[in-house]
């Protein structure tokens, strides 16, 4: 996934962590991690971490609280129960 910038030009990487918002979907989620979606529904179907959000049919996931857990500061590692 990339995210245009207001120049139009396409910007990755660190550079996508500052233009999403606080609340991700599951595919911004996984583009910001680099992994398929359908890994990371299967993580939040597994271990129902505490940065995924369900809404009905619908999961949001909190950029602040999924990259903490990813580097570990707080939480949990992305694969282990909580």
């Amino acid at each position: 996934m990339s995210v245009k910038d207001p120049s139009g030009s396409d910007s990755t990487g660190g550079a996508l962590r500052w233009k999403l918002p606080e609340i991700l979907t599951v595919d911004e989620a996984a583009a910001l991690l680099r992994v398929n979606r359908k890994t990371l529904y299967e993580v939040i179907r597994l271990n129902h971490p505490r940065w995924a959000l369900r809404f009905g049919r619908s999961i949001r996931v909190s950029r602040t609280a999924l990259l903490e857990a990813f580097r570990g500061k707080g939480g949990p590692a992305l694969g282990d129960q909580q």
